[in-house]
Formats: structure tokens, C-alpha cells, sequence
């Protein structure tokens, strides 16, 4: 007769399982949102006479800035 296995190793197993999974979609929205910011930039400078890149300095940073602040408040929300 076989032993049912330990519960909270179970649950661990499966808490572990789901934080992968949802750190892993945490890369790909930051990966969007930060090509997503960078891409905007290119095309208001595309419409944009300038010669100084300022619309994609602008938007990449803007868009840096926000992928980390949702990182923090995703990471807040753990604890």
C-alpha cells in the first residue's frame, strides 16, 4: 500500500510551478512593453523632421521606466 505523499510538498511544488510561470509572463510583457515604447518612438520620428533622436530617447526611456514600475508593483504584490 502505497503512501499519499506529503501535502505540503505538494503545494509547494505546484506554488513553485506557478510563480515560474508567472515571472515568465511577467518577461514577456515587459519585452512588449518596452519594444512596444521603443517602436512608438521610432515612429513619431520617422514623422518628425529631427535630426537628434528625441521621440525614440523619449519613448524608450518612458517605456523602461514603466516596464520596471509594473515589475515593482508585480513584486510588491508577492510578499
Amino acid at each position: 500500500m502505497e503512501q499519499p505523499e506529503d501535502p505540503k510538498k505538494e503545494r509547494k511544488a505546484w506554488n513553485d510551478s506557478n510563480s515560474f510561470v508567472k515571472y515568465i509572463g511577467l518577461s514577456f510583457q515587459l519585452f512588449g512593453v518596452i519594444g512596444a515604447g521603443t517602436w512608438f518612438g521610432w515612429w513619431l520620428q520617422q514623422k518628425s523632421d529631427m535630426k537628434f533622436p528625441v521621440w525614440i530617447l523619449l519613448f524608450s526611456f518612458l517605456s523602461v521606466f514603466l516596464a520596471f514600475y509594473q515589475l515593482w508593483v508585480s513584486m510588491k504584490q508577492d510578499r
